[in-house]
């Protein structure tokens, strides 16, 4: 699949270049962040997965280097989807979900992301963490309409299964939560 430079700092599949440089323009903060969009044959688990580069894990926080995976295909009860062919506000919403992850991880020192990434594989209320603090940070950056989209899409597609449904359930920001934070965040804005 062809990629595109969009900046010096960021590569996309020409294929989402609009709805990556669309989830990029609400974290400005990220614009000198080394970031590669790909899309991989498939992902366990999961749709999308944000990353470091582990040969830049140790170095300098601000020369470390992170991949945005997209699984090419995903599974819903059966039913095969090209991530690709998904609606566009749907594709912002997941890039910008998994762009919060990479916000979170630029705080991180090379050691702390290590355990973070141990933890996350064998303990769910890690992952349950990481995943609203991904979610958390999206909202903080005005992407709240894509991400509420996004999860519609999910709990409110028949095809989709029960189980994946309660997966986002009990590891994501619901939709009241959301409005919550955006609730709170005009009152103090």
């Amino acid at each position: 699949m062809d990629q595109k430079q969009i900046s010096p700092y960021h590569s996309v599949p020409t294929i989402i270049e609009s709805e990556a440089r669309k989830a990029l323009s609400y974290y400005p903060v990220l614009a000198k962040t080394h970031i590669t969009f790909k899309f991989k044959e498939d992902i366990r688990k999961s749709t999308m997965q944000a990353q470091p580069d582990f040969k830049t894990i140790l170095g300098a926080k601000e020369e470390r280097k992170y991949y945005v995976l997209i699984s090419n295909r995903f599974k819903i009860s059966g039913q095969e989807f090209r991530t690709k062919d998904i609606p566009p506000e749907i594709m912002i919403g997941w890039l910008g979900h998994e762009l919060g992850h990479i916000l979170d991880y630029t705080h991180r020192s090379g050691l702390n992301l290590m355990w973070f990434g141990f933890r996350y594989l064998f303990f769910s209320n890690s992952i349950k963490a990481a995943e609203r603090t991904a979610d958390a940070f999206a909202v903080a950056n005005g992407m709240e309409q894509y991400i509420l989209k996004t999860k519609d899409f999910i709990l409110n597609h028949a095809a989709i299964s029960p189980e994946y449904k309660n997966r986002i359930k009990k590891f994501y920001l619901s939709p009241e939560e959301i409005m919550e934070m955006v609730a709170e965040r005009n009152k103090a804005g």
